[in-house]
């Protein structure tokens, strides 16, 4: 018996469905993966509220809706290879993992990318690999990337990350000051790789990207 079922149904109606979010697949995982297995103990119960809660490490797990915007702009169908930036609790590293082929996930906090493993490993998610380290570098080994996402913002839109996104390929990524961004999805052209477009999704609010390409300590 899944004792959480109703809230996140009631999350996906409520937060996610009812602000524009029309991805099928993405509404289905978000139904269904356990949001609150990646909450700490003492705020499980506000695990499917409408906000972003803390994690250790002073880092954040997103919003429901946030995490649904940035899903649904990857335009996955589930035949990619995905770069994620920022693992955090796991939770996108789930929903991704849920919808993609393979996702390759990078933190530079050590703790937390062991403890979102122990939470991955659980939820029997084995297309994930995981990597401690400047998510700002990327994953230059395994690119390119179908889709790249990036859940800490930076102060400008990582070169490095750029020259993995695969022609045809979608990346998401906050960028602006540290207290406020804007939520950009970059299209690489698949008639013309040299050629990218960007959209603007909307103002956010991430913690910072520590790294090479990012925010200094």
């Amino acid at each position: 018996m899944d004792r959480y079922k109703k809230q996140r149904t009631r999350m996906v109606e409520t937060q996610i469905k009812a602000r524009d979010i029309t991805d099928i697949r993405v509404l289905k995982v978000m139904d269904t993966i356990p949001r609150h297995l990646f909450i700490d103990e003492g705020l499980i119960d506000q695990a499917y509220n409408d906000s972003p809660l803390p994690i250790d490490g002073h880092q954040t797990i997103s919003q429901p809706y946030i995490v649904a915007l940035m899903t649904q702009a990857l335009e996955l169908k589930g035949n990619e290879r995905i770069l994620e930036i920022g693992t955090g609790s796991g939770y996108q590293t789930a929903v991704l993992a849920s919808l993609a082929d393979r996702v390759f996930s990078i933190e530079r906090i050590a703790s937390l990318s062991a403890n979102a493993r122990k939470i991955i490993d659980k939820l029997n998610f084995y297309n994930v690999a995981l990597r401690v380290g400047d998510g700002s570098y990327g994953w230059k080994d395994e690119a390119p990337f179908d889709a790249i996402i990036t859940t800490a913002a930076a102060p400008e839109i990582p070169q490095y990350l750029i020259e993995q996104l695969a022609a045809g390929g979608r990346m998401v990524v906050p960028v602006g000051s540290r207290d406020v961004q804007t939520l950009y999805k970059l299209t690489r052209s698949l008639e013309n790789p040299q050629e990218i477009t960007r959209e603007d999704l909307g103002e956010c609010r991430f913690v910072s990207l520590i790294g090479e390409s990012g925010w200094k300590k």
